[in-house]
């Protein structure tokens, strides 16, 4: 299967902020030879029928690959998706948030990779706070958090390796990765210790943004709080993405902000200096 094209089916069962982009992370430019994606959605809505529904149109596409997306993979929704799969013998991937981590171990026993993304928090569902526009500027934030402190790189950077698994005919070794601040800052490749610090600091408040949410959404009663603790939750992923802003600043500044683009091969080029070409 030497230079074949990779067939891949992505399933997206609700929203996390590692979802919207990740096709285009696999393919930024558009213009790569070697795979051929195709999307599946759920919508915000991740109960078993529609997941039921969705994996079966995924499966029919006959992929080689396929990845699955979604908040909390141990719910009944996402939980059927990986079975329909997993009875097709295929390779998978999941992609989801931290209340996955329950459920990491049996992933595993069961041969599905994970990427489980610590910092990949929930929003202020409560209608008193959120309405499109506030659940919109989240996901911005979240997701500039997501992409300059490292979480995203690791999520391509993974799954590449296991895309080019197969187009070797090799049997894929899937990822078993929980996504740390730690972990993430060393893919994003930061050199300026002060950029790394931030950074860091950002991946810790998008972190514990989740705590705020699930309290205000699954444990307060009263009304008033619920709206104030959702709107706190907020404001610390917008700080969050402006100090990660500002560690990608840093990086600029000194000329060292690493770019890792896909040539059309699927390679994972590399570069730091602006003004140079990417190489292998």
């Amino acid at each position: 299967m030497e230079n074949a094209v990779v067939r891949i089916s992505i399933i997206k069962i609700g929203c996390i902020g590692s979802g919207p982009l990740i096709e285009y992370l696999l393919d930024e430019r558009a213009d790569r030879k070697d795979i051929d994606v195709r999307v599946f959605g759920s919508g915000s809505k991740l109960d078993e029928v529609r997941a039921e529904d969705i994996a079966k149109r995924a499966l029919e596409y006959d992929a080689d690959l396929v990845i699955v997306v979604s908040p909390n993979a141990a719910l009944p929704g996402p939980t059927k998706v990986i079975e329909l799969v997993k009875e097709k013998n295929l390779p998978v991937i999941v992609v989801a948030d931290a209340p996955t981590k329950k459920v990491a171990d049996k992933l595993k026993e069961k041969g599905v990779g994970y990427i489980i993304v610590e910092a990949d928090s929930m929003l202020g569902a409560r209608r008193e706070f959120l309405d499109p526009i506030e659940m919109a500027v989240y996901n911005a934030d979240l997701i500039k958090v997501l992409a300059i402190t490292g979480p995203l790189r690791i999520v391509y950077e993974a799954i590449d390796k296991v895309i080019d698994a197969i187009k070797k005919n090799e049997k894929p070794e899937l990822p078993f990765i929980i996504v740390k601040r730690e972990n993430a800052v060393v893919a994003a490749g930061f050199n300026n210790p002060y950029a790394k610090a931030k950074a860091m600091a950002a991946f810790e408040i998008s972190k514990r943004v989740a705590n705020l949410t699930t309290e205000a959404c699954f444990k307060l009663k009263e009304w008033e709080k619920y709206t104030l603790l959702c709107a706190v939750a907020h404001e610390m992923m917008r700080y969050a993405a402006k100090i990660a802003d500002e560690a990608r600043e840093i990086e600029k500044y000194g000329d060292y902000l690493v770019r890792r683009p896909h040539y059309k091969d699927g390679t994972i080029l590399k570069k730091k200096k602006l003004i140079e070409k990417p190489g292998g």
